[in-house]
């Protein structure tokens, strides 16, 4: 599935959301699916205005606890402190998972390695593992590409992936997945990690649970059925469950018609039951 980068519209607001005024600020993951969805919301709701902007899932976390946010968008739940800290300024926050995604392994086009264990990337990216030729490349140094720590994607491949163990220091951390996905694209050696939909000039690597495990390709049947082994859920967060507009909004998103735009800007949307349960009354 060849996907294509598009320009995205970053737009920033601090009020809270008025009659058909809606904030969305956090993952650089979510955004182009954010803004999307929004785009679409306004064509037919003209008395709406939903303002989408990136940072981080840990940034937009940060808004929503602050209160200068309506709804965050993450790529990662929240943290049991996270979850305190909200609980302690009068935040509830309320979670909806809104898709699915797949964080993808990125190689160089050029780059003759076609599939990684989870313990190779494991290797690779704490630093045990430093060139090609250990997993079946060529005899050069492996060039790291990763997330910037206020990620989500960074978190849960450190979580799931290198098993809360430190990031090797030789990571070269970049603001978005895109940045990721361009730096890859024009170095050879190098490797780097992100959302699937992002997936543009680069090779995704199938990625097998072990040495003995196929070797999984991520896409959508893959990542549906949990069979690709990097594989999480996006999530909405507002504070309590969401009323008026923002509840209309989030519906409409997890409506056959949201989910339809979730796959054509290559998100994976929910199975259809998981959406019709999370939709709030």
């Amino acid at each position: 599935m060849k996907k294509l980068l598009v320009p995205i519209l970053m737009l920033a607001s601090f009020s809270l959301a008025t009659a058909g005024n809606i904030t969305v600020k956090g993952s650089d993951t979510m955004v182009r699916l954010g803004q999307r969805w929004a785009e679409e919301y306004m064509k037919t709701h003209t008395g709406s205005v939903i303002q989408v902007a990136g940072g981080g899932s840990g940034t937009g976390i940060a808004a929503l606890l602050n209160g200068t946010t309506d709804i965050c968008e993450a790529s990662r739940d929240m943290k049991p402190q996270e979850y305190a800290d909200g609980e302690a300024k009068g935040i509830k926050a309320y979670r909806v998972a809104m898709a699915l995604d797949g964080i993808a392994v990125f190689l160089n086009k050029d780059n003759p390695v076609k599939e990684l264990t989870l313990d190779q990337l494991k290797g690779i990216y704490t630093g045990e593992i430093t060139n090609w030729k250990q997993v079946g490349g060529e005899a050069h140094a492996i060039i790291l590409y990763g997330r910037e720590n206020n990620s989500g994607t960074y978190s849960f491949f450190k979580e799931h992936v290198l098993k809360n163990l430190d990031y090797a220091d030789q990571t070269q951390t970049l603001p978005g997945t895109a940045a990721v996905v361009n730096a890859v694209s024009k170095d050879k050696y190098g490797i780097g990690y992100g959302g699937i939909a992002w997936e543009s000039g680069v090779k995704p690597a199938a990625v097998k649970k072990d040495a003995n495990s196929p070797a999984i390709m991520p896409d959508i049947k893959t990542v549906t059925d949990g069979t690709y082994p990097i594989s999480r859920e996006l999530y909405w967060f507002t504070n309590g469950a969401p009323t008026g507009e923002l509840r209309d909004f989030l519906n409409w998103a997890l409506s056959p018609a949201g989910q339809k735009i979730a796959e054509e800007v290559d998100y994976i949307p929910l199975p259809k039951e998981v959406a019709e349960k999370n939709t709030v009354k």
